[in-house]
């Protein structure tokens, strides 16, 4: 069962690009940790403060083992350094996935596999 975190972060307009560029080696070592299949930190180009989080572990045990590591500590102490200003991140636990685009090549909001069964 995949596990999703989503969230934004902001900071003092100004801090977000160091912030981020400060955090690159964090996420690359994030990105290497069993059962890491993306690890996302992206600027958001409408708001000059805003970061969003975007990451997708295989299991609650390997994000378990994530946010007891080095990567993530790393990054709580790396960002403290920016004034975090507000700080939403949620996760979601799923065991359904499929493209967006269905056999026919249509975008589809509905699940195909379940409409099968």
């Amino acid at each position: 069962m995949s596990i999703v975190i989503a969230g934004e972060v902001d900071f003092p307009i100004g801090n977000r690009d160091t912030a981020l560029a400060g955090a690159r080696d964090l996420i690359a070592m994030a990105l290497a940790e069993p059962g890491c299949r993306h690890y996302a930190w992206t600027a958001d180009p409408h708001d000059p403060g805003r970061v969003h989080v975007f990451e997708e572990w295989d299991s609650a045990d390997e994000l378990q083992f994530h946010l007891e590591g080095p990567a993530y500590q790393g990054m709580l102490l790396h960002l403290s350094q920016f004034t975090i200003l507000n700080a939403d991140t949620r996760k979601y636990r799923f065991d359904l996935k499929e493209p967006v685009y269905g056999p026919d090549g249509v975008a589809t909001a509905r699940f195909v596999s379940e409409a099968a069964a």
